[in-house]
């Protein structure tokens, strides 16, 4: 998939040494530190208890599929390789219930994945048109973002058959892939191009279609005229 990604590296510093001072100075030094630590503990205590008055997104509308389509050929090869991945247990539930500590979660793996991997085509990183792939290596397209954030939500108790994978036409007209949350409060979007989690309907995307949650198929988000259900970007 191509994409218009942007991407963040984090600047890693070395620790500090404490050298070339006296006796005193370096006491001072250590005090000082020691109170700099209690403020960050404290502003830490702060920013939890900001996180306990988090406040969930307002019920909104689902993105209705009209039928079966054929998969990504991304996806079908993704699956041969970790068929794992792709098996879905119909026993499992279809949507999310949106407790405060699942939407924490949805944005701890969305914003950790994000700033972690870099953007690379995959023609520069496999040598082919379209690869479907974990980002292991640090590096991926948008697919690869998305399957990544999909994992580590199975890895913290989130049901796969709800995590969907799908894809959309972007603002700049092209093909991109994002993750589908289907919530008992409407289905939510995880994307590289943002840490914000936003509704469907206000991506800004043509949905065109995604993972089906009762087989292989995949399932049409576009009407029978073709029409794909087009979302906005207004807050």
């Amino acid at each position: 998939m191509r994409h218009a990604d942007g991407g963040f590296s984090c600047q890693t510093f070395g620790g500090l040494r404490w050298r070339g001072w006296t006796d005193p100075v370096r006491r001072a030094r250590q005090m000082l530190s020691f109170a700099l630590v209690g403020t960050i503990l404290t502003m830490g205590g702060a920013t939890t208890h900001a996180h306990a008055r988090l406040v969930l997104p307002d019920e909104v509308a689902v993105a209705e599929p009209t039928g079966p389509v054929r998969a990504i050929a991304g996806w079908a090869d993704f699956c041969a390789r970790i068929p794992q991945e792709c098996t879905i247990d119909t026993a499992e539930p279809s949507a999310i219930p949106l407790t405060v500590a699942v939407w924490r979660t949805l944005q701890s793996v969305n914003r950790r994945v994000n700033a972690r991997i870099r953007p690379i085509t995959d023609q520069a990183h496999w040598g082919l048109v379209d690869r479907w792939d974990f980002p292991d290596d640090g590096f991926g397209d948008c697919e690869d973002y998305q399957l990544l954030k999909r994992r580590m939500l199975v890895e913290r108790g989130l049901p796969r058959r709800a995590l969907l994978m799908t894809v959309v036409i972007d603002e700049t007209n092209e093909g991109h892939a994002v993750l589908t949350i289907r919530t008992d409060r409407g289905d939510f979007i995880l994307d590289n191009k943002t840490d914000a989690i936003r509704s469907w309907r206000r991506t800004g995307y043509s949905f065109i279609k995604r993972a089906g949650q009762d087989g292989p198929a995949w399932v049409s988000l576009e009407g029978k005229d073709g029409t794909a259900q087009v979302a906005t970007a207004e807050p």
